[in-house]
């Protein structure tokens, strides 16, 4: 069995633009499972830069399950890139320092944890993730959409801010997939089932 080797970081012969994430990225606070995949126009050095405001002092992750797919210019903005909203000003005034330097004693910016994406989740091209949201597994995100809030599984989105387009599956579908995890299978069991994954869920029941 001709099984594509999950620690290769360039799995397509004679073709860069497309890598398995896990074994390309550098930064310790991304997380990426096996076979996930970046696919850039240009060089796939982009992904990195596409997550903005991602500051180690911060200590927020960006934690991506295992076979999804990532879109050229998807973009993942950071909590690094919140500002004070509740407060008369949303000016960082502190990061400037001299006489401002102690102005955010005591205060903190606002932070919404880590972003999570699930397992077998295809984020289109040109879309954003803000900071703190959850994708679920499955899920899929249209081409320019803007993620604000946690998106449930197997669920379409699009739009700004995105918006729920349509369930993927009937719930109960759903359900039996979220108890399936076919995504933690074995790769032999992967491998000898992908005509099954490329049909119907129905299949797999």
């Amino acid at each position: 069995m001709n099984i594509i080797d999950p620690s290769s970081v360039f799995p397509l012969a004679n073709y860069d633009k497309l890598c398995f994430l896990k074994n390309y990225i550098n930064n310790p606070n991304i997380e990426v499972g096996d076979y996930t995949y970046y696919d850039d126009f240009e060089t796939v050095s982009n992904f990195e830069k596409n997550v903005k405001y991602h500051f180690d002092f911060i200590g927020d992750k960006l934690i991506i399950g295992k076979f999804c797919m990532i879109a050229s210019g998807a973009t993942f903005i950071m909590n690094g890139g919140n500002h004070l909203t509740e407060a008369t000003s949303a000016y960082p005034f502190a990061i400037f320092g001299s006489a401002w330097q102690h102005a955010m004693d005591g205060k903190s910016y606002p932070t919404k944890g880590n972003t999570i994406i699930g397992n077998d989740v295809w984020i289109g091209h040109d879309a954003t993730i803000m900071p703190g949201v959850a994708i679920g597994d499955g899920a899929i995100i249209a081409t320019k959409a803007v993620v604000t809030k946690d998106v449930a599984p197997y669920t379409i989105v699009g739009g700004n801010p995105a918006k729920p387009i349509k369930k993927r599956f009937s719930e109960d579908i759903i359900s039996k997939l979220l108890e399936l995890k076919w995504w933690d299978w074995e790769i032999e069991k992967i491998t000898k089932n992908v005509d099954k994954l490329t049909s119907h869920p129905e299949t797999l029941f």
